[in-house]
């Protein structure tokens, strides 16, 4: 029996993680206790020495000294200031008024909001709260299918994780040992490009089954025109020139430029463009721009000057991803501040909640590092890279099997718990194997963005149902009776989007270039290619030396030292 467990401590080990988690002990307090418990049966067993548990103080301290993860706190500080503001009441209202006209317009506006809220909050939780809040309402009162509603919400939402700032990515950079800036920049087409998929399924409903997404009637349309008219022709126009500028600008940019920077800093010069012809029109009562146009540009250039302000610096070099998320805290409390959105008892929240959730991620490393630490002590490293590198296929096969599992233990955990125990895992297995961890990270991060629309267990589900209604209930404006959202038209909204978040995860795989990898690198020295140059240069010097001794008697020195370290071996360098 003594043999059989210290021939198979790190199966059992990992197994019995496992069934500490089902039971729904916490999780990090089941990874420390299971981390602690294994580490002193391996040294009663002899398999760890007593000694390599005393550098676990040592790994304490690494993680309170770790710049990287002081990212976290800030950025669910400045998104929880920036639900308090205003700013995503002010941007469904204008953007859903935009695309009301069209079958499905309302939908377009949520994904599109959930995609600027989570380029300037990173959090989930006050994506999804916000905008059901303040969007599902709308949607119920106009007819849309309660399952397009609730899954379109919560599938937004989720795009908090995949669009930087994104919590998931800092804590996937720190498990994989790369820059955050790196994964931020392979994430940021990505993310856009689950965007457009999500926009893509809305558009297919809409063929399909255009009663499910209604376009708003005109009654609901508050922003119009003097004349009656929609608007849009000046906001197209505006929009129209502000691209083309940005595109010209683009063009005058250096070919070394990477495509990330280069987005960033055409879409500030298209919208300054824009901005600068707003407040042009505003001032002098020209009328080159109509209501509508006017009103979209004043709505988004608060968080698409935040987006600036934390990514746009952080993907120019000018700061770190740390620095950039206290700067995004501190242009949240100023545009709260502007629009008069915060006092003493909403800052207090704010920091509470920052607090708890800092404390909480805090905790699940430390219990990680706990069961990480005695885990190698088993050599559990060597189990799971054996376990791994036999697996068919090669790179794909490995792909194919770790994106199965990450996808399966999101029903259970959330991409906390997955990022903290399974990345150090399957991290290394990917490095020795010839797979970029910053390709991988971001792959990742895109799978365990299911875990927040899993049925049942999917935690942007629960925040829709919070604030979804539980009862019918009679309407304000057209005083007809909603009937309640049930929590099976939630779940069977979501399947669908998690379908598309799998399909994200099959294009990655198939066309690696969607990410981009070009993060910075250490310069490496070719050893064998110096030994080569070396002996290059030496044969070039005896033959230089004997065209010398052919034209004269003269002794030449270089010959001779050669020939004095062929005798004497000691001086030999």
């Amino acid at each position: 029996m003594t043999e059989f467990l210290i021939a198979n401590m790190a199966p059992i080990m990992f197994v019995s993680l496992i069934i500490f988690l089902m039971f729904g002990y916490a999780v990090s307090f089941s990874l420390a206790a299971c981390g602690l418990f294994f580490g002193f049966v391996g040294i009663e067993l002899g398999v760890i020495q007593a000694s390599f548990l005393q550098s676990l103080p040592l790994r304490m301290f690494g993680i309170m000294q770790n710049d990287t993860l002081l990212a976290i706190p800030f950025f669910t500080f400045m998104g929880l200031i920036l639900e308090r503001s205003g700013m995503a009441e002010d941007l469904l209202d204008t953007i859903g008024q935009l695309f009301g006209p069209i079958r499905g317009g309302l939908a377009f506006a949520v994904i599109f909001v959930g995609a600027m809220l989570a380029a300037t909050t990173g959090v989930v939780a006050a994506s999804v709260i916000s905008m059901g809040l303040i969007s599902l309402p709308i949607m119920l009162r106009y007819g849309y299918d309660r399952r397009i509603a609730g899954g379109v919400i919560a599938a937004s939402g989720t795009l908090a994780q995949i669009i930087p700032p994104s919590l998931v990515l800092i804590v996937l950079a720190d498990q994989l040992g790369k820059s955050v800036g790196d994964l931020y920049k392979g994430a940021f087409i990505p993310g856009f490009v689950l965007t457009g998929l999500y926009v893509g399924y809305i558009v297919l409903i809409s063929f399909i089954k255009p009663q499910w997404v209604p376009a708003l009637p005109p009654e609901a349309r508050t922003i119009k025109e003097d004349d009656g008219t929609s608007g849009l022709r000046s906001l197209t126009i505006l929009t129209g020139v502000s691209l083309a500028i940005a595109i010209a600008f683009a063009k005058f940019l250096p070919d070394t430029t990477p495509l990330d920077e280069t987005i960033v800093v055409s879409m500030c010069v298209g919208v300054g463009v824009a901005f600068f012809a707003a407040i042009i029109n505003k001032v002098t009562k020209m009328g080159l721009l109509s209501n509508m146009a006017e009103r979209v540009t004043f709505v988004l250039i608060p968080p698409l000057a935040l987006i600036f302000l934390v990514l746009g610096t952080i993907f120019l070099g000018i700061a770190t991803p740390t620095e950039g998320g206290a700067m995004g805290a501190v242009g949240a409390l100023v545009m709260a501040m502007a629009r008069n959105r915060i006092d003493m008892k909403l800052m207090r929240q704010a920091m509470d909640s920052t607090m708890k959730l800092s404390c909480f991620v805090l905790f699940i490393l430390i219990g990680a590092t706990v069961f990480s630490l005695a885990f190698q002590g088993v050599d559990g490293h060597i189990w799971v890279e054996h376990l791994l590198t036999g697996l068919p296929g090669g790179q794909l096969g490995f792909l194919i099997v770790v994106n199965i599992l990450v996808f399966i233990l999101a029903f259970f955990l959330d991409f906390f718990e997955l990022a903290f125990i399974i990345v150090p895992l399957i991290g290394p297995v990917a490095e020795k194997i010839g797979i970029d961890l910053v390709w991988f990270g971001v792959l990742l991060a895109v799978n365990m963005q299911t875990s927040f629309m899993h049925p049942p267990f999917g935690f942007a589900l629960f925040y829709l149902r919070s604030v979804a209604p539980t009862e019918d209930y009679v309407d304000r404006v057209t005083k007809k009776t909603i009937k309640k959202v049930t929590i099976e038209q939630i779940y069977w909204g979501a399947v669908p989007f998690v379908i598309i978040q799998l399909i994200m995860v099959a294009l990655i795989i198939a066309f690696p270039g969607i990410v981009s990898t070009g993060g910075s690198k250490e310069p490496t020295v070719d050893a064998e290619a110096v030994m080569m140059q070396m002996r290059q240069e030496s044969d070039d010097q005896v033959t230089e030396a004997e065209k010398t001794e052919n034209q004269g008697d003269q002794v030449d020195p270089v010959k001779a030292l050669m020939e004095s370290m062929k005798d004497d071996p000691a001086k030999k360098p």
